[in-house]
């Protein structure tokens, strides 16, 4: 497909780098760029390109319109790894009617390391005024200092009614939880009348931080306590995810499937060690898992091949919950992109349902807000079509300064797979553990 419309010449130019700096300090304190996880990661200063997309198509036109630009883009990398030369990170939406913005940003510097390999990058537009960058001239972007960080809370506790009810720190009262409570009794009636298998329900909650608070703060929280997670920030929208959407490099691609939940119980071994067996031998879960993985499964088939998956589910221990896990791999089939990838399997089954048009249909009356990029994408893509994406949980979208009151406002997003036999108590429950990454990470 070809297209007579602009496409601006960018040149990007990846050098070696012998230093090993801190990445996060790096970052805008309020407009962080950033992907990262332990040794492989990465932080944008500044913007060179922005491209924003909307509605049913956004993931085709922004695969499209990317190799577009990359194949107009002059290229000088001699380090030729996934990651390096042009690269874009993304933050896509989770549904085709948001309001929400998609966008792919191109940082004018990229500070990269993969294991003990670290490079820079360098990007300008040809046409615009700025000289376009010298390859000895890359400079690694000075720290920016440390600012100031009063947090939010997000909202008082709510006190549970009865023994064993959640206690749920993330609500302003008892009409949000009510709210939501009412919606899971709503999904599981319309499942028990046929209307769907599963349907993925959300709730939202919300708090603010002043203008110049430092966002370096949560995601340094995030990145330290959610080894096994991406924790990144992409226009605003910042979080720690446990689960890679497509990872494609050289032909090569993987995946990660997560359905299923538990509390974790850290204060105690056996409590603990009975929530993992809980999982693990829960029909419920092992049935939402299945729809889960099957749904990815159907999706990567017409654009790879080779496709093959984990015997048995496993179960992921992070610092607030079990999952059940799937892993998946493949071979990359001709003329995809990880973008063409993203655009077959979004949504899957773990954050809309199944079936999948049905669940989705169900979500859009059921929960009384837009999603925005909250279960959407987000990674990166490079100028091959390799890249990087992750479900967006555990997250939050942060906007921008009010000029009257000088706020930021932070809304966070949490759901679980509602089924047939489904427990409303229990799936609320479980929003909490799933909230918690974030109202932590924000706290004061």
């Amino acid at each position: 497909m070809t297209s007579d419309r602009d496409v601006p010449r960018l040149r990007a130019i990846t050098r070696t780098l012998a230093a090993t700096p801190d990445l996060l300090s790096l970052a805008d304190p309020r407009h962080p760029l950033l992907w990262y996880r332990g040794d492989r990661a990465c932080v944008g200063v500044g913007e060179a390109l922005r491209l924003t997309f909307s509605g049913p198509a956004r993931f085709a036109e922004a695969a499209e319109r990317w190799r577009e630009i990359a194949a107009a883009a002059e290229i000088d990398d001699p380090v030729r790894m996934p990651g390096t030369g042009l690269v874009a990170l993304g933050s896509f939406t989770f549904a085709n009617r948001s309001a929400a913005e998609s966008v792919l940003v191109v940082p004018r510097t990229l500070v990269a390391r993969h294991r003990d390999r670290w490079w820079i990058t360098e990007v300008a537009v040809l046409s615009s005024d700025d000289p376009p960058p010298s390859p000895d001239a890359l400079e690694l972007p000075a720290p920016q200092p440390p600012g100031s960080w009063a947090g939010t809370a997000f909202a008082a506790p709510r006190a549970g009614s009865r023994a064993g009810e959640p206690v749920d720190r993330t609500a302003p009262d008892s009409a949000a939880v009510d709210a939501y409570l009412s919606g899971v009794r709503q999904a599981m009636h319309r499942i028990s009348q046929g209307d769907a298998e599963k349907i993925v329900l959300a709730r939202q909650v919300s708090g603010g931080i002043a203008a110049d608070d430092d966002l370096r703060v949560p995601l340094r929280r995030l990145a330290e306590r959610y080894l096994d997670c991406w924790t990144f920030a992409v226009d605003g929208m910042l979080g720690a995810s446990p689960e890679t959407l497509i990872r494609s490099t050289g032909g090569a691609v993987s995946a990660r499937v997560l359905a299923g939940t538990r509390g974790r119980h850290p204060e105690s071994a056996g409590r603990d060690a009975q929530a993992r067996d809980e999982l693990l031998t829960s029909a419920k879960e092992q049935h939402e898992h299945a729809f889960a993985v099957q749904s990815v499964v159907t999706a990567l088939s017409p654009h790879v091949r080779e496709l093959r998956t984990s015997e048995e589910p496993f179960t992921l221990r992070l610092p607030n919950v079990w999952h059940l896990a799937t892993d998946l791999g493949a071979c990359l089939g001709e003329r995809s992109s990880s973008l063409e990838l993203v655009g077959a399997l979004h949504p899957t089954a773990a954050v809309a349902g199944t079936p999948t048009a049905a669940a989705v249909d169900a979500i859009a009356e059921l929960e009384p807000f837009d999603r925005g990029r909250y279960a959407g994408a987000v990674g990166w893509i490079d100028a091959a079509g390799d890249g990087e994406w992750v479900i967006a949980l555990r997250c939050a979208q942060v906007g921008a300064a009010d000029p009257e009151t000088g706020e930021r406002s932070v809304v966070a997003s949490a759901g679980g797979g509602i089924m047939a036999d489904s427990d409303p108590e229990h799936e609320l429950g479980e929003t909490v553990s799933k909230l918690r990454p974030i109202t932590e990470a924000f706290a004061e």
